[in-house]
């Protein structure tokens, strides 16, 4: 026979499947259906199946702690409040646990700002084993004010649907494709925006993000793909996502360090990282003197903001170097002149780093006699094995320029790994193809990681 549970009219109630802990519920005999405090309620789709996402403060007292929560919407009902007014709900199903007992419930969300308890569990909810106490309260003990604690917080884990932003003018390209895929396979939605067509509303108190005529919804996770050309202004609304609540794949400051190369060679340097001798000039009228700082001919000349092996140039002798130079300054260009690394053949690596681990590496092979080793050149991709210190090189550049997802470009000279370049938006279709990778699988489990779902 199974033992009966006495509780009282208020008790301390865990949801795990939302990721609450703890929340004080009013057990109400009088009402059909249970209720839980819902604030920015919103729906989303996955895989065509509606989802409500919203926020929960469990906390009346602490309202600086928020848990994003979403589920499976079951229904959407008419509910009469207690004060008589009606008002269409939506309605979720959740784990229950009180006291040692672990069961299922249906909960409509409403906003219960100004009540007094965040939730209320209704007697469709009660099992037959549970005795209601009217006058008793807390018989299954009182909150353990520890759960709520920054580092018990972290610790906690729910396996909920995120609502994921790809900013992106490119969505049918293969790199934003897998990874809206790869999202959609792991239970989340995930919507392609284009950068370009966003507008900010920068308010202190309600920062809005429009597009296309419309306010966004809020997101989860923001994960920017911005081509060089608009790097400014997809910056500007990767910053806007992060107002309203988001979490960037990549800090976009992170972003800003990588497409400034003169900036990631200095921040590269700084911490410590080998990188081909480099000289910089901004429409340098010292041809002379640039072209001593590197020292050596043949050297390479690079666009400051340049990306895929485009406004890249090999100066063979001096002189094609000072025509190089001059054409440059007559563009008003910024400029990198920097050291020619023979032995590498027209070769380098890229090593694709993700949370701080090295999860993928090509050697990408020049085409015919083509220095430049890009893919977008007409390069091809290779298996290759790192060695200790290129992975330790590759992990460590990514996390000199602040980057969580990094594209890494190391050549293997005769003085060790030479780290060229590091790419905040690396493509992914080589590294798939060459390795047989699900590269954009591991991209959403971090993302994952950085709301607290555990893989």
């Amino acid at each position: 026979m199974t033992k009966d549970i006495e509780i009282g009219w208020e008790e301390w109630i865990n949801l795990p499947s939302l990721n609450i802990p703890a929340i004080k519920a009013k057990v109400d005999t009088g009402a059909k259906t249970s209720v839980l405090h819902a604030k920015h309620i919103e729906i989303f789709k996955v895989k065509k199946k509606k989802h409500v996402r919203f926020e929960v403060s469990p906390l009346p007292e602490k309202a600086s702690i928020k848990i994003s929560c979403s589920a499976p919407v079951i229904d959407q009902r008419n509910v009469i409040s207690s004060n008589g007014e009606s008002e269409n709900r939506y309605i979720i199903r959740s784990t229950l646990i009180l006291g040692t007992k672990e069961w299922e419930a249906d909960i409509s969300l409403t906003d219960r700002e100004s009540m007094q308890f965040r939730m209320l569990l209704g007697r469709s909810a009660l099992d037959p084993e549970m005795i209601v106490h009217p006058t008793e309260s807390l018989l299954l003990g009182d909150l353990d004010k520890r759960i709520y604690r920054k580092k018990k917080r972290k610790s906690l884990s729910s396996k909920r649907a995120l609502r994921i932003a790809l900013l992106t003018r490119e969505p049918n390209n293969y790199s934003s494709k897998r990874i809206k895929l790869a999202g959609e396979a792991r239970g989340h939605e995930v919507e392609a925006i284009n950068t370009t067509r966003c507008y900010l509303d920068v308010d202190m108190d309600k920062p809005e993000i429009y597009y296309e005529g419309s306010p966004l919804p809020k997101y989860d996770i923001v994960i920017p793909r911005l081509g060089a050309s608009i790097t400014s202004y997809g910056l500007a609304v990767t910053r806007q996502f992060l107002l309203t609540g988001a979490i960037s794949l990549n800090p976009p400051q992170a972003i800003a360090n990588s497409r400034d190369k003169l900036m990631a060679h200095q921040l590269l340097a700084s911490a410590g990282i080998d990188i081909p001798v480099t000289g910089f000039a901004s429409s340098s009228k010292d041809t002379k003197g640039i072209i001593d700082t590197v020292g050596s001919i043949p050297l390479i000349i690079k666009l400051a903001e340049s990306s895929q092996g485009r406004g890249v140039i090999l100066a063979e002798t001096r002189k094609a170097a000072e025509t190089v130079i001059s054409a440059f300054r007559g563009l008003k260009a910024h400029f990198l002149v920097q050291e020619f690394i023979e032995e590498s053949k027209g070769e380098d690596i890229r090593c694709l780093v993700v949370g701080g681990k090295v999860i993928g590496s090509i050697k990408r092979i020049n085409k015919g006699d083509d220095f430049r080793s890009n893919i977008h050149q007409g390069g091809s991709a290779d298996k290759v094995i790192l060695s200790r210190k290129e992975r330790a090189v590759a992990v460590k550049a990514a996390k000199a320029l602040g980057l969580s997802v990094a594209g890494v470009d190391i050549l293997r000279s005769k003085r060790g790994p030479l780290v060229l370049e590091v790419n905040s938006s690396p493509g992914i279709q080589s590294l798939d193809q060459t390795l047989g990778v699900d590269i954009a699988e591991q991209m959403i489990i971090f993302c994952e990681s950085q709301i607290g779902i555990k893989n």
